[in-house]
């Protein structure tokens, strides 16, 4: 019999014993059984906390962020394979999407946090705490991985996207993950596991997965652990008071399903826009994944003047609902994940309809296309709850599946209580065109929801939806909906570290941290700050600069050119009374001057000016006052670029401006774009070429590739042709939708791919040799190369395409040469 496979202890493996069957839910064929049966659920907890642990804790956040960033491109890939599974699983192409390239959104969107974490393995939190009057005794707070194991147990309904929400974030705080998808959809979870270890992107050990419900998961769990619970509120509870959590003081985050609420609001007649909103908002969360979403809409609250409107037009689009194989376009609702989901839910619904009246619907009658009885089909239903403040069932009760209740309200205060009868839900929306109802909802009403929509006519074209939680955004709620949050964006990933508060002296602190800290020690450097690169720039680096005197005319001719006449810069006669003495030097001048006196006039590893963080003016500078600088290095950020630009960083510095008794000033943060070392490429001169020509021999023989020693030659001597205008008469090959993508990487220090066709290949004529031997090709290349940079001597502004990069200027034809020749002089290892 089939069985899913789990990946645990860094291989795949089957459980032995019989387990839990799965089923096609369109068909009822039969998929796999999921066994648990013999797995050592403590020796796996271990290994990941070990193998999976020690490593991804090692990694920076730039580092952890790249990789998540990689298994997001490898998988996006591939996602039509899971399309193919996730059909089985009743979800229609829609519904596949929300759960397949949702799940890939949330490792791209996380793995763009790295940009706001230090490029270390830890986080330094909020600002600087002084603990004396001296400035030698400070604290901070910094984060570290915990040093554990996070621990998902996710519901049936999402296996990727509640796999890779939860997985994403923890992989950026430096914790691996042992995943336990529900039995019933974990066949789809297993198929993205498989191309997750197949890609080799994480370090082993970061990802296991138990493919079922393993009872003694919590056995043997650490205080260093970490719990995420998806499913009912029932186990959950009984989940989290487990005695080893309680013992351990394990962190326990669920989020259960919730009778969420939306409220269309007293101005939403019909005839408005806000009217169509609600209602197509309505149909989508009744119809999307057949209502089994833990944020779909199960209580609809109207205003009772519009209740029987409201309910006509639900059945209007709810009768245009295509109910069927989901593989066919023309369906709109798929099936329910299986039969014995469609037993609980018929059982639900009976226990609402004691008090509330079906209105649409019937769960024993439903229209297929290409389909029938054999799956796991019902139709939508609407209920009706006209008393819903005395019949209770409906703010109690929750029919997962595609199944709401419509009740009425009579004032917003009263929308706002039956949304609170739900006990906690993870989110509402109000559907309103009056910014002062949305104001008065969502103040009362936000105690009692993790999130609100608030949809009109202005956002509605690029709203998400109700049903949509986002990955930056938190996604939880009070109550019943579990009491906890996930995702969160950088709130998401701490959840996953450690707080601890660290105190010692400035200078000290500046070393743990990274960041410069106030009254440290400056470290005394051999060179202006601005000659160095990124990798050798370091907190706590420090210049200081020459004097400077403000004049009368300095302050007036800044006046002149920033068009600022404030009276304390132009007229003394208007002191009295104000806290100036003299005629002011204005502050941007002091920050100009300031800049005056620290920049480094030549070209260096300096860039760019990036920016201005923080600037404080602490005293006025009067004329013929005396200042002078203390540049300091505050702290190092990695960066993403993706431009035209060579690799670079963002390094911040301290300014600090002293007068001549020493007393600060002005202080300010700015941030300067610095290139980082190219130390990958060895500079191609005309010595350095003819050096490693000389070592190439008619029997020299490539590491990659089938070209001969003088294939070679005569291919770089074409090349040069075309960068000396020569050769023109070809067209670009690479697609125009990527050209500057792959214009861009001239600039980055990777190196060229093996086994690239060249895509001029047969215009170049590479098979057949050119020349009656080597020497001979030597000779005509160095003839084409001395054309080459005669050509741009000449002509240094001009363009030359090239057929893979397109349009370049000079210095991109030197960049290209230096990317060219190291990758065949390693080729040939003559380098």
């Amino acid at each position: 019999m089939n069985k899913t496979q789990h990946y645990v202890l860094g291989k795949w493996t089957s459980a032995t014993g019989e387990g839990k069957a799965s089923y096609d839910a369109v068909t009822g064929e039969f998929i796999a059984e999921t066994s648990v049966e013999g797995l050592d659920i403590p020796a796996i907890l271990h290994y990941g906390r070990t193998k999976g642990g020690e490593k991804i804790r090692k990694m920076t956040f730039q580092e952890r962020g790249n990789m998540i960033k990689s298994l997001a491109m490898y998988l996006t890939k591939r996602k039509e394979v899971f399309y193919e599974i996730s059909y089985k699983t009743g979800a229609t192409r829609v519904d596949s999407w929300i759960d397949i390239e949702g799940g890939f959104g949330n490792l791209y969107a996380n793995a763009s946090l790295r940009k706001l974490f230090p490029n270390q393995s830890y986080h330094v939190e909020g600002d600087p705490i002084d603990l004396s009057k001296g400035g030698r005794f400070m604290a901070h707070h910094i984060l570290v991985p915990k040093k554990g194991v996070a621990i998902h147990i996710n519901a049936f309904n999402f296996p990727i996207w509640g796999m890779l929400e939860k997985c994403a974030v923890n992989w950026m705080a430096g914790m691996p993950a042992v995943v336990l998808p529900a039995p019933t959809t974990a066949y789809l979870a297993e198929a993205v596991v498989r191309e997750i270890i197949a890609s080799n992107i994480l370090p082993e050990g970061a990802l296991q997965l138990i493919c079922g419900t393993a009872k003694n998961i919590f056995d043997t769990v650490e205080s260093q652990d970490v719990i995420t619970f998806t499913g009912s509120a029932t186990t959950g509870r009984l989940l989290k008071s487990h005695p080893r959590i309680i013992q351990e003081s394990v962190p326990f985050t669920m989020e259960a399903d919730s009778l969420n609420a939306s409220i269309l609001g007293e101005d939403a007649v019909p005839g408005t826009p806000e009217f169509d909103l609600f209602i197509s908002q309505a149909r989508s969360e009744i119809t999307v994944k057949a209502g089994q979403k833990c944020t779909a809409i199960r209580r609809m609250i109207v205003p009772e003047k519009l209740i029987d409107e409201v309910q006509t037009a639900l059945g209007k689009v709810l009768d245009k609902v295509a109910i069927g194989d989901p593989r066919l376009k023309e369906v709109r609702m798929g099936a329910l994940v299986n039969k014995d989901q469609v037993e609980v839910l018929k059982s639900r619904v009976t226990e609402l309809s004691k008090t509330a009246k079906i209105v649409y619907g019937d769960l024993e009658k439903v229209t297929l296309i290409g389909a029938d009885a054999k799956g796991a089909f019902v139709s939508p239903v609407l209920l009706r709850e006209d008393h819903p403040f005395t019949n209770l069932a409906v703010h109690e009760t929750e029919a997962f599946g595609p199944v709401s209740t419509l009740m009425p309200y009579a004032t917003l205060d009263e929308a706002i209580e039956l949304a609170q009868m739900g006990k906690g839900s993870l989110v509402s929306s109000i559907v309103t065109n009056s910014d002062e109802i949305a104001k008065e909802y969502v103040v009362n009403a936000a105690s009692h929801h993790g999130r609100i929509l608030v949809l009109n006519r202005e956002n509605a074209k690029e709203s998400t939806g109700h049903g949509s939680p986002l990955p930056l955004l938190v996604h939880g709620g009070p109550g019943r909906a579990g009491g906890g949050e996930e995702m969160g964006g950088v709130r998401g990933i701490k959840h996953y570290m450690q707080r601890c508060a660290i105190q010692g002296s400035p200078t000290t602190l500046t070393e743990i941290t990274g960041i410069y800290q106030p009254n440290s020690k400056y470290k005394e450097i051999t060179q202006h700050p601005f000659q160095y690169h990124w990798e050798d720039i370091q907190p706590g680096m420090s210049l200081r600069t020459h004097n400077r005197t403000v004049t009368d005319t300095d302050i007036i001719n800044f006046a002149n050119i920033t068009w600022d006449h404030f009276y304390a810069h132009t007229d003394i006669t208007s002191l009295d009374g104000s806290i100036f003495k003299k005629r002011t030097a204005h502050g941007y001048f002091i920050l100009a001057a300031a800049a005056g006196l620290f920049v480094y006039p030549n070209k260096g590893p300096v860039a760019a000016n990036y920016g201005l963080e923080e600037c404080r003016f602490l005293r006025p500078i009067y004329h013929n006052d005396t200042v002078y600088v203390r540049l300091t290095c505050k702290q190092k950020v990695d960066r993403d670029v993706a431009s035209a630009e060579h690799p670079s960083g963002i390094v911040k510095w301290f300014v600090e401006v002293f007068d001549t008794e020493d007393e600060l000033v002005a202080v300010a943060t700015i941030l300067t774009m610095v290139q980082k070392k190219q130390e990958v490429f060895v500079e191609m001169t005309e010595e350095k070429i003819e050096q490693c020509l000389n070592k190439l021999t008619e029997n020299s023989k490539p590491k990659w590739g089938t070209m001969s020693a003088q294939h070679l030659v005569e291919h770089l001597e074409f090349g040069y042709r075309i960068a000396s205008g020569e050769i023109q008469d070809f067209e670009i090959t690479t697609p125009e939708k990527i050209l500057d993508k792959v214009h861009n990487t001239l600039y980055d220090y990777t190196k060229m791919p093996q086994n690239f066709d060249f895509p001029l290949a047969e215009k170049s004529k590479i098979n057949e040799l050119q020349h009656a031997d080597l020497t001979t090709a030597k000779n005509k290349m160095l003839e084409a190369r001395a054309e080459y940079v005669a050509f741009y001597k000449q002509n240094p502004e001009t363009l030359l395409k090239n057929a893979v990069f397109g349009d370049m200027n000079r210095y991109e034809w030197y960049l290209l040469e230096r990317k060219h020749l190291n990758h065949h002089f390693e080729q040939f290892e003559i380098l």
